[in-house]
């Protein structure tokens, strides 16, 4: 398994080279983003309830789904997988075991939230949030569950749009006090806010800054944020969104035409497609296997 290492700030300044880990949600998308170069993966709860239940992200996906998805991307990639855990799952000992099950399916990151139970995502209006003695106890119980100190324990929260700004940043506070390995405030919704929170916390403690298309935070590249003090810049439903907006695009032209021809320009063909996933070279060692075709080969 590929550990996560996030860039930190260093001496009197802030500015950081941020990693973008862009969102993921089957092992397919995870070895498109692999090859593309992205030096991690970020496997977002949204996205999976996107993709495998075809539902909306207000907390349908469970423990059992996400750990089976992120153990398939982690059997085929190298590279970090970021893992949303949503609330935990429950209370602190449910986070105990979301910890345990996650890192045995690969996770280099888990990241949990201060939601209260069932979860919505956090560019939607109407959430609410726990206690922040609750959820320092489940910080605690993340870090304690963890097999591996390199597994990264990321706590975010959700209260800047139930509490304000003052109350997020409070809790914020908290978190890094409890112990956890990086801060993640969601929806900020200015830049004006952003720059708070990295002048607040980037000193001291990873921050992560979520591109959501449409969603509360205004877009910024990777670069700008990490001179902000950003040390992870995730874009969890891009992908799931481009997905969404090409396949509506050709099952229209697929429909219509009854054929794929006129969309033949902007789609891999069956050798194409073999060649990203690798297909000759399962083949090549799939015969190394077989004594009987590998002697009719030579």
């Amino acid at each position: 398994m590929a550990f996560l290492e996030l860039p930190k700030p260093g001496g009197g300044h802030t500015s950081v080279s941020a990693l973008l880990a862009p969102g993921v949600f089957d092992g397919l998308s995870a070895l498109v983003a692999e090859q593309a170069g992205a030096g991690a993966c970020y496997l977002s709860g949204a996205s999976v309830s996107y993709t495998q239940l075809g539902r909306s992200d207000v907390g349908f996906a469970d423990l059992t789904l996400v750990a089976d998805v992120a153990a398939r991307i982690a059997d085929r990639v190298s590279i970090p997988i970021i893992v949303d855990a949503d609330t935990g799952f429950g209370n602190a000992i449910n986070v105990e075991r979301t910890v345990r099950v996650l890192e045995r399916a690969g996770a280099a990151a888990i990241q949990i939230e201060d939601q209260r139970m069932p979860k919505r995502c956090g560019h939607l209006a109407g959430k609410s949030v726990i206690p922040a003695d609750e959820m320092v106890g489940k910080i605690a119980a993340a870090l304690d569950a963890r097999r591996d100190g390199r597994t990264l324990i990321i706590a975010r929260t959700d209260a800047l749009a139930v509490e304000g700004v003052a109350a997020a940043f409070d809790r914020a506070a908290r978190y890094l006090e409890a112990g956890a390995d990086a801060l993640f405030i969601e929806a900020l919704r200015t830049e004006d806010e952003l720059r708070s929170a990295a002048d607040a916390f980037a000193a001291r403690i990873p921050l992560v800054a979520n591109m959501v298309e449409g969603g509360r935070t205004p877009i910024k590249p990777a670069e700008e944020l990490g001179a902000m003090g950003y040390s992870l810049v995730i874009a969890p439903g891009a992908l799931a969104r481009v997905y969404a907006f090409a396949a509506t695009d050709f099952l229209a032209t697929l429909l219509r035409d009854g054929s794929s021809r006129a969309y033949s320009d902007r789609m891999f063909d069956f050798d194409q497609l073999n060649a990203l996933i690798g297909t000759p070279d399962l083949l090549e060692r799939a015969m190394r296997y077989d004594g009987e075709r590998k002697e009719a080969a030579e």
